[in-house]
């Protein structure tokens, strides 16, 4: 990236008022030595997570990258028992004479192991099987997304990993067999969901599936093999493929139909035993405070009915008065959609990277410090364009490949509209911007920089929502009123999740409710199986703007928004209460220069 620099874990102390000792005591080496060989041991358990991040080096990690993570039950309550031990470890250390970036470390760890821990009672109101981050999805995205293809050794660890990946799919069809026995079943359309889009997954010969086509087209853009022996390693992906995935995957489909007459349309986890206790701890993890889903629902609602009347007064500017929001809003979109073809397929994708490029270019006004890992665009496979959101995925630590920006090209995305604010969260100046900087902030423990106990979705999902609304008000759209109300959608769309998703599982909801209240099929379906999540939006920006505007009132002409930028990116992803300490002490440390 033109421009950028990267700065010394010195660097990014003094940018947030942190003291560094020259010289560490006993009690901080052996909170580093905690920090170090704690993560080790639970990188070392998920091989999927040390595959994706790059974490160790030579036979260690060439020896994970021919592994895939287990999908037992077995599995997830060794990790517990792991953070339960972590987590009783780390509370008997003395906390006197930390460093400030390990005592932030040290209570964020805590937080991370402590969430794991209590949401032991919660592991079964998950369902194995579903489209949306189920097995049948996170299996191909480990392979074709996060496994490097550059070397010949890449290329066998990948063959080696595909020949587990039917059996993987057999402990998640165990999983499936052995909750449904408690009375847990997804909602009826979440089956038909999951079914049609593992049917389609499997209706392509093998030499065309994901596993395989991309696993080739990785080869042959690193060249790292001859065309003969990239022959030969397709021609052993293409037998693993028929041999032992599709049968894993026909296994899969037929459990799932054989549930159909048990399931039920209801979405909610208020419908199971134990639903509503399960949904306040994901609420709790995900936005990271004890609002309740009645509070957030009304939240909800207040900011759905300020955003529509600001988008009806542009939708008139513009000489669209005729109908309500959605329905003006929807002609609109159709007018400035792409056509459904492959060129409309290669112009939408051309598009995205003008995009990319120019928000770089504008993000200087903004920050002066800026990953320098690049972030690229693509296209979901076919098979799961129906149901897939647009996502990021980080590069690794190791720098190998560069952040990923996937959209689904499906109808709903097939458009101008929203498109410049989608590209500004999850590229630059959002998720990219966030997610890249904390990899390369080498101020943070390791563990910090990959997030390897889970992300903190109100600080990620609030800090992207935060940059949509930082491009609106940079005049990022200045003489573009579609864009603007472009951006005013997207807001509005995080407004109504929180409605929608307190609705479903706390209120009884059903799915047609949520659709007619304005949230696509698609994304009325994540919610049913990502409780919580689309709650972490709209909460994180609301307290980062708040924050902003408390450091703006106290700093007064002192204040820069570079300098909040740097306060905010620089202390690592964070909960939130945690992040507003942070940020005090910003405001603290300015008031005293």
């Amino acid at each position: 990236m033109h421009g950028c620099r990267r700065v010394s874990a010195m660097a990014m102390a003094v940018a947030i008022g942190m003291a560094t000792a020259s010289l560490p005591s006993a009690q901080q080496r052996a909170i580093e030595d905690f920090f170090r060989d704690f993560s080790a041991e639970w990188a070392r358990g998920n091989p999927n997570l040390a595959v994706s991040a790059r974490y160790f080096t030579g036979a260690e990690q060439d020896r994970l990258e021919r592994q895939v993570t287990p999908l037992t039950s077995a599995w997830q309550r060794q990790r517990v028992e792991l953070a339960r031990r972590g987590l009783d470890e780390l509370r008997r250390m003395s906390r006197a004479d930390l460093s400030d970036p390990q005592a932030v470390a040290l209570e964020l760890l805590e937080w991370q192991l402590d969430t794991i821990v209590r949401g032991e009672p919660f592991l079964d109101f998950t369902f194995p099987l579903e489209q949306f981050q189920g097995a049948n999805v996170g299996l191909v995205n480990t392979l074709t997304v996060s496994h490097p293809l550059r070397t010949e050794q890449d290329a066998d660890n990948y063959l080696a990993r595909l020949g587990q990946v039917g059996l993987r799919m057999g402990e998640a069809v165990a999983e499936v067999r052995r909750i449904a026995e408690k009375g847990i079943l997804p909602p009826r359309f979440i089956l038909r969901a999951t079914m049609t889009q593992m049917q389609l997954f499997i209706a392509a010969p093998p030499a065309r599936n994901a596993f395989v086509a991309t696993f080739d087209e990785k080869l042959a853009a690193a060249k790292a093999v001859s065309a003969e022996r990239r022959a030969a390693l397709r021609a052993e992906a293409e037998r693993i493929v028929s041999a032992h995935v599709y049968p894993a995957w026909r296994e899969a489909i037929a459990l799932l139909e054989s549930q159909l007459g048990q399931a039920t349309e209801a979405a909610g986890l208020w419908r199971l035993r134990g639903g509503a206790e399960a949904y306040a701890y994901h609420l709790r993890r995900h936005t990271t405070t004890n609002l309740s889903a009645a509070e957030i629902h009304q939240i909800g609602l207040r900011k759905v009915t300020r955003i529509e009347q600001e988008m009806d007064a542009i939708l008139r500017t513009l000489g669209r008065t005729e109908g309500s929001v959605n329905d003006r809003i929807a002609q609109l979109r159709k007018d400035v959609s792409y056509p459904a073809t492959d060129e409309g397929r290669r112009a939408i994708m051309a598009d995205i990277e003008v995009m990319i490029r120019d928000a770089e270019r504008r993000a200087a006004e903004q920050f002066d410090i800026r990953p320098r890992a690049m972030v690229v665009a693509q296209a979901y496979p076919t098979f799961r364009e129906a149901t897939a959101a647009a996502g990021y995925t980080a590069p690794p630590l190791d720098g190998s490949r560069p952040g990923v920006f996937q959209i689904p090209l499906r109808d709903q995305y097939m458009t101008k509209f929203r498109l410049r604010s989608l590209v500004y969260h999850e590229t630059v100046p959002g998720h990219h911007f966030q997610v890249a900087l904390d990899l390369e902030n080498d101020a943070q423990p390791r563990f910090r920089r990959v997030r390897l106990f889970g992300g903190v979705t109100a600080f990620t999902e609030g800090w992207a929502l935060y940059a949509e609304r930082l491009a609106a008000e940079s005049s990022w759209y200045e003489g573009d009123l579609e864009g603007l109300l472009g951006q005013l959608d997207a807001e509005l769309f995080r407004a109504r999740r929180l409605v929608v998703d307190t609705g479903l599982h706390a209120f009884g909801w059903t799915r047609e409710r949520a659709i007619e209240y304005g949230i696509e099929a698609s994304e009325v379906d994540r919610y049913a199986v990502f409780p919580g999540q689309a709650c972490s939006y709209l909460i994180g920006q609301l307290e980062l703007l708040e924050l902003r505007d408390r450091a703006r009132a106290a700093l007064d002409s002192r204040f820069s928004i570079k300098q909040f930028h740097n306060a905010v990116l620089l202390s690592g992803t964070l909960p939130l209460d945690m992040l507003e300490r942070r940020v005090d002490a910003y405001i603290a440390s300015m008031g005293t220069q």
